[in-house]
Protein backbone atom coordinates (compact mmCIF):
# COMPACT_ATOMS: atom_id res chain seq x y z
CA UNK A 1 0.00 0.00 0.00
CA UNK A 2 1.36 3.40 -0.96
CA UNK A 3 1.55 5.99 1.80
CA UNK A 4 2.40 9.64 1.14
CA UNK A 5 3.25 12.20 3.81
CA UNK A 6 1.84 15.64 3.12
CA UNK A 7 3.52 18.31 5.24
CA UNK A 8 1.78 21.66 5.53
CA UNK A 9 4.25 24.51 5.90
CA UNK A 10 4.21 28.27 5.45
CA UNK A 11 6.24 31.30 6.42
CA UNK A 12 3.33 33.37 7.72
CA UNK A 13 3.02 32.16 11.32
CA UNK A 14 1.59 34.91 13.51
CA UNK A 15 3.50 34.05 16.71
CA UNK A 16 6.82 32.96 15.18
CA UNK A 17 7.11 34.11 11.55
CA UNK A 18 9.36 31.99 9.33
CA UNK A 19 9.56 29.22 11.91
CA UNK A 20 9.75 26.36 9.38
CA UNK A 21 13.07 27.70 8.11
CA UNK A 22 14.64 28.40 11.50
CA UNK A 23 17.89 26.47 11.83
CA UNK A 24 18.77 23.77 14.34
CA UNK A 25 21.86 21.57 14.04
CA UNK A 26 22.72 23.05 10.62
CA UNK A 27 19.36 22.25 9.01
CA UNK A 28 16.05 24.07 8.81
CA UNK A 29 13.07 22.79 10.75
CA UNK A 30 11.43 21.76 7.47
CA UNK A 31 14.51 19.81 6.37
CA UNK A 32 14.56 17.97 9.69
CA UNK A 33 10.93 16.98 9.18
CA UNK A 34 11.77 15.62 5.71
CA UNK A 35 14.75 13.61 6.97
CA UNK A 36 12.76 12.24 9.90
CA UNK A 37 9.98 11.06 7.58
CA UNK A 38 12.47 9.38 5.27
CA UNK A 39 13.21 6.95 8.12
CA UNK A 40 9.70 5.48 7.84
CA UNK A 41 9.43 2.00 6.34
CA UNK A 42 6.09 2.79 4.75
CA UNK A 43 6.17 6.36 3.49
CA UNK A 44 6.83 6.24 -0.25
CA UNK A 45 6.62 9.95 -1.06
CA UNK A 46 6.69 13.32 0.66
CA UNK A 47 4.84 16.41 -0.53
CA UNK A 48 5.39 19.84 1.01
CA UNK A 49 2.06 21.66 0.78
CA UNK A 50 2.70 25.37 1.08
CA UNK A 51 0.67 28.39 0.01
CA UNK A 52 0.49 30.33 -3.22
CA UNK A 53 1.58 33.47 -1.36
CA UNK A 54 4.78 35.07 -2.65
CA UNK A 55 6.31 34.95 0.82
CA UNK A 56 6.36 31.16 0.52
CA UNK A 57 8.49 31.20 -2.64
CA UNK A 58 11.48 30.61 -0.35
CA UNK A 59 10.01 27.26 0.73
CA UNK A 60 9.73 26.14 -2.88
CA UNK A 61 13.34 27.21 -3.47
CA UNK A 62 14.52 25.16 -0.50
CA UNK A 63 12.54 22.08 -1.55
CA UNK A 64 14.16 22.03 -4.99
CA UNK A 65 17.32 20.78 -3.27
CA UNK A 66 15.54 17.70 -1.89
CA UNK A 67 13.83 14.67 -3.41
CA UNK A 68 10.36 15.73 -2.38
CA UNK A 69 7.43 17.25 -4.24
CA UNK A 70 5.94 20.69 -3.72
CA UNK A 71 2.32 21.78 -3.97
CA UNK A 72 1.06 25.34 -3.57
CA UNK A 73 -2.51 26.20 -2.72
CA UNK A 74 -4.81 28.24 -0.52
CA UNK A 75 -3.32 29.87 2.56
CA UNK A 76 -6.55 29.79 4.59
CA UNK A 77 -8.40 26.76 3.19
CA UNK A 78 -5.82 24.15 4.17
CA UNK A 79 -8.32 21.34 3.55
CA UNK A 80 -8.45 22.33 -0.12
CA UNK A 81 -4.64 22.50 -0.17
CA UNK A 82 -4.45 18.90 1.06
CA UNK A 83 -7.20 17.69 -1.26
CA UNK A 84 -5.69 19.21 -4.39
CA UNK A 85 -2.15 18.11 -3.48
CA UNK A 86 -3.42 14.54 -3.10
CA UNK A 87 -5.66 14.61 -6.18
CA UNK A 88 -3.02 16.00 -8.54
CA UNK A 89 -0.48 13.45 -7.33
CA UNK A 90 -2.98 10.54 -7.37
CA UNK A 91 -2.42 9.84 -3.66
CA UNK A 92 -4.56 7.14 -2.01
CA UNK A 93 -3.39 7.22 1.63
CA UNK A 94 -2.04 10.25 3.47
CA UNK A 95 -0.03 10.90 6.61
CA UNK A 96 -0.65 14.45 7.76
CA UNK A 97 2.28 16.23 9.36
CA UNK A 98 2.50 19.93 10.15
CA UNK A 99 5.55 22.16 9.85
CA UNK A 100 5.19 22.85 13.56
CA UNK A 101 6.28 19.35 14.53
CA UNK A 102 9.94 18.47 13.85
CA UNK A 103 10.20 15.72 16.47
CA UNK A 104 8.85 12.52 14.92
CA UNK A 105 9.22 9.01 16.34
CA UNK A 106 9.12 6.93 13.14
CA UNK A 107 8.76 3.69 15.11
CA UNK A 108 5.45 4.95 16.48
CA UNK A 109 4.46 6.32 13.08
CA UNK A 110 5.15 2.98 11.36
CA UNK A 111 3.28 1.03 14.03
CA UNK A 112 0.27 3.27 13.47
CA UNK A 113 0.48 2.97 9.69
CA UNK A 114 0.35 -0.81 10.16
CA UNK A 115 -2.77 -0.46 12.34
CA UNK A 116 -4.33 1.84 9.76
CA UNK A 117 -3.69 -0.70 6.98
CA UNK A 118 -4.66 -3.82 8.94
CA UNK A 119 -7.88 -2.30 10.28
CA UNK A 120 -8.90 -0.86 6.89
CA UNK A 121 -9.63 2.51 8.45
CA UNK A 122 -10.76 5.78 6.92
CA UNK A 123 -9.00 7.85 9.58
CA UNK A 124 -6.42 7.18 12.27
CA UNK A 125 -5.53 9.72 14.92
CA UNK A 126 -2.41 9.31 17.07
CA UNK A 127 -2.46 12.22 19.49
CA UNK A 128 -3.80 11.23 22.91
CA UNK A 129 -1.07 10.74 25.48
CA UNK A 130 1.78 12.02 23.34
CA UNK A 131 3.53 15.32 24.02
CA UNK A 132 1.92 18.08 22.00
CA UNK A 133 3.88 18.10 18.73
CA UNK A 134 4.50 14.36 18.35
CA UNK A 135 1.05 13.50 17.03
CA UNK A 136 0.01 12.83 13.44
CA UNK A 137 -2.99 11.70 11.41
CA UNK A 138 -3.49 9.09 8.67
CA UNK A 139 -6.45 9.01 6.30
CA UNK A 140 -7.58 7.80 2.91
CA UNK A 141 -8.07 10.04 -0.08
CA UNK A 142 -11.72 9.00 -0.16
CA UNK A 143 -12.20 10.31 3.39
CA UNK A 144 -10.31 13.51 2.52
CA UNK A 145 -12.48 13.95 -0.56
CA UNK A 146 -15.63 13.56 1.52
CA UNK A 147 -14.38 16.24 3.90
CA UNK A 148 -13.43 18.53 1.01
CA UNK A 149 -16.89 18.41 -0.55
CA UNK A 150 -18.94 18.43 2.66
CA UNK A 151 -17.07 20.48 5.28
CA UNK A 152 -18.63 23.95 5.36
CA UNK A 153 -17.39 25.60 8.55
CA UNK A 154 -14.27 27.78 8.44
CA UNK A 155 -12.49 25.84 11.21
CA UNK A 156 -13.15 22.54 9.39
CA UNK A 157 -11.34 23.87 6.35
CA UNK A 158 -8.53 25.65 8.16
CA UNK A 159 -7.62 22.63 10.32
CA UNK A 160 -8.17 19.88 7.68
CA UNK A 161 -9.48 17.01 9.80
CA UNK A 162 -12.30 18.17 12.15
CA UNK A 163 -14.85 16.79 9.67
CA UNK A 164 -13.07 13.41 9.74
CA UNK A 165 -13.06 13.00 13.51
CA UNK A 166 -16.65 14.15 13.91
CA UNK A 167 -18.35 10.87 14.88
CA UNK A 168 -21.57 12.02 13.23
CA UNK A 169 -19.94 11.56 9.83
CA UNK A 170 -19.61 7.76 10.17
CA UNK A 171 -15.97 7.24 9.17
CA UNK A 172 -14.11 4.13 10.31
CA UNK A 173 -11.93 5.75 12.96
CA UNK A 174 -9.33 4.61 15.45
CA UNK A 175 -7.79 6.95 17.98
CA UNK A 176 -4.77 5.42 19.67
CA UNK A 177 -4.12 6.35 23.27
CA UNK A 178 -0.91 5.62 25.17
CA UNK A 179 -1.12 3.82 28.49
CA UNK A 180 0.75 6.76 30.02
CA UNK A 181 0.10 10.41 29.30
CA UNK A 182 2.95 12.76 28.49
CA UNK A 183 0.69 15.58 27.39
CA UNK A 184 2.17 17.92 30.02
CA UNK A 185 5.15 18.27 27.69
CA UNK A 186 5.11 20.56 24.67
CA UNK A 187 7.41 19.90 21.69
CA UNK A 188 5.49 21.72 18.99
CA UNK A 189 6.89 24.92 17.47
CA UNK A 190 4.72 27.99 17.79
CA UNK A 191 6.74 30.47 19.84
CA UNK A 192 10.34 31.42 20.61
CA UNK A 193 10.04 29.50 23.90
CA UNK A 194 9.04 26.40 21.94
CA UNK A 195 12.06 26.86 19.69
CA UNK A 196 14.37 26.92 22.71
CA UNK A 197 12.94 23.63 24.01
CA UNK A 198 13.14 21.92 20.61
CA UNK A 199 16.66 23.22 20.07
CA UNK A 200 17.74 21.73 23.42
CA UNK A 201 16.22 18.37 22.47
CA UNK A 202 17.98 18.38 19.10
CA UNK A 203 21.31 19.44 20.58
CA UNK A 204 21.16 16.47 22.94
CA UNK A 205 19.23 13.58 21.36
CA UNK A 206 19.62 14.32 17.65
CA UNK A 207 23.35 15.00 17.92
CA UNK A 208 23.83 11.68 19.69
CA UNK A 209 21.45 9.41 17.76
CA UNK A 210 20.33 11.23 14.60
CA UNK A 211 16.68 10.36 15.27
CA UNK A 212 14.04 10.48 18.00
CA UNK A 213 12.26 7.91 20.11
CA UNK A 214 9.44 8.91 22.43
CA UNK A 215 11.23 7.42 25.43
CA UNK A 216 14.36 9.47 24.71
CA UNK A 217 12.39 12.71 24.54
CA UNK A 218 10.49 11.95 27.76
CA UNK A 219 13.66 10.88 29.56
CA UNK A 220 15.41 14.10 28.54
CA UNK A 221 12.53 16.34 29.67
CA UNK A 222 12.09 14.40 32.92
CA UNK A 223 15.78 14.83 33.72
CA UNK A 224 15.86 18.48 32.63
CA UNK A 225 12.80 20.12 34.17
CA UNK A 226 14.37 23.55 33.63
CA UNK A 227 14.07 22.93 29.89
CA UNK A 228 10.47 21.72 30.10
CA UNK A 229 9.54 24.80 32.12
CA UNK A 230 10.60 27.17 29.32
CA UNK A 231 7.36 26.69 27.40
CA UNK A 232 5.05 25.09 29.95
CA UNK A 233 2.93 28.25 30.20
CA UNK A 234 2.38 28.59 26.45
CA UNK A 235 -1.27 28.11 25.53
CA UNK A 236 -2.10 26.27 22.34
CA UNK A 237 -4.45 28.08 19.98
CA UNK A 238 -7.98 26.76 20.25
CA UNK A 239 -10.15 25.75 17.29
CA UNK A 240 -12.65 28.49 16.57
CA UNK A 241 -15.97 26.70 16.01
Amino acid sequence: MEITAIVQARMGSTRLPGKVLKTICSKSILEHIIYNLLRSKYINNIIIATTDSKKDDIIETLIKNHKVAIFRGSETDVLSRYYNAAKINNIKNIVRITGDDPIIDCNILDDCIEKFIDSKLDYFRRIEGLPLGMGFEIFTFDALSSAYFNAKKDYEREHVTPYLYDLNNNFRILSYKDSKSYSKYRVTLDTQEDFEVINAIYETIYKEKGYFLLEDVIDFLDKNPQIAKINEEIEQKKLCH
